[in-house]
């Protein structure tokens, strides 16, 4: 008793004292950020806005299919982000079947890439459910460790293949999008392919969100996400909607691995790992679980980023982004719309 009132007396005020030692580095750098970005005028401003908006939608829809995942059977799926990369690897090698090469462009382009999206996002999500069929279904009910270790080596095995398919390298990927640059007025300029870019990523979680929030698997998946037993006694399958979580996740992660090889122009198999760890921090940042979460904490973490590169350096970037993660959950634990849930 008496340790347990020595622990409170002691606590709080410590507690106290590290919460505004964070506050005040926080104001310090928001402050350093705001002077930066003044000096460096509004259209610099908007063109690394661009970009982070950009980045940070390729980031949500990774983001998305971690928090879809976690919320229906609590497990994060590491080897997510690989289905990332395995999006861009594929769509790289079927892309003569569509017609489309290094000189391809213009409108031409257009209907072929929208077939090479489509079938890219069928691989990749058929990929998924067969991962989830034999190397996490059997350890369903196991301690929770077994899957998690399982989904580490499942990582590890999606990047072995794509390294003994395509080796170590950086490979080029087509660039099909227009390099112009858009004008809004006042002297703000962003690039065009950022733009498109963020109006397909966009699309694609608007999509989703409809489809979840209107179809009857939609509904099947968040009664399944509730409550796991309860939804089975409803008559939903509870196998069949997991298998689709999973297989609408992956989808998702092959249209990210097909933009991100359009906006930068390279892919290597290792990509995913790095991207997969910024996504699955998205989707902490934003609230595990939740679908609007992982979006908005996707765009969110592009433009700490983007901000990050353009006004200081780029060795403090990932420095940035998970000091403000762990600000954050210090503060708000279940991150920005996350919500306190009960233990299923």
């Amino acid at each position: 008793m008496v340790q347990r009132l020595r622990g409170s007396v002691f606590t709080t005020p410590t507690a106290s004292l590290i919460n505004l030692v964070g506050i005040a580095v926080v104001a310090v750098v928001a402050v350093n950020a705001v002077q930066r970005i003044l000096q460096g005028g509004t259209s610099y401003f908007f063109q690394t806005l661009g970009f982070g908006l950009a980045e940070g939608g390729i980031f949500a829809l990774v983001a998305l299919g971690y928090t879809m995942v976690y919320g229906i059977i609590e497990l994060i799926n590491f080897a997510h982000g690989d289905v990332f990369t395995l999006g861009a690897f594929f769509s790289l090698a079927v892309m003569p079947l569509f017609g489309l090469n290094d000189k391809s462009g213009g409108v031409g382009v257009i209907l072929p890439l929208l077939g090479l999206f489509l079938v890219t996002m069928a691989f990749c999500a058929v990929v998924n459910v067969l991962i989830e069929r034999i190397a996490y279904r059997p350890l369903r009910h196991a301690p929770r460790l077994a899957p998690l270790i399982t989904a580490i080596g499942m990582s590890a095995f999606l990047e072995g293949v794509m390294f003994v398919w395509r080796g170590p390298f950086n490979l080029p990927y087509p660039d099909f999008l227009p390099e112009q640059q858009i004008q809004f007025g006042g002297g703000v300029t962003i690039a065009a392919k950022a733009v498109i870019v963020i109006v397909i990523a966009l699309v694609l979680m608007v999509g989703l969100t409809l489809f979840i929030g209107r179809s009857k698997l939609g509904k099947a998946m968040r009664a399944t996400a509730q409550d796991r037993d309860a939804a089975q006694l409803m008559g939903i399958d509870i196998n069949r909607t997991i298998a689709a979580t999973f297989f609408i996740g992956a989808a998702l992660a092959g249209a990210g691995g097909i933009i991100y090889g359009l906006y930068y122009n390279s892919v290597a198999a290792f990509d995913g790992f790095q991207y997969g760890l910024v996504a699955f921090t998205a989707a902490v940042f934003g609230g595990i679980g939740n679908i609007p979460g992982a979006a908005l904490g996707g765009f969110l973490i592009g433009i700490i980023i983007a901000i990050s590169d353009g006004y200081f350096t780029v060795s403090w970037t990932q420095i940035w982004v998970f000091a403000i993660l762990i600000f954050v959950l210090v503060f708000r634990p279940t991150g920005l719309l996350g919500m306190r849930v009960p233990e299923k």
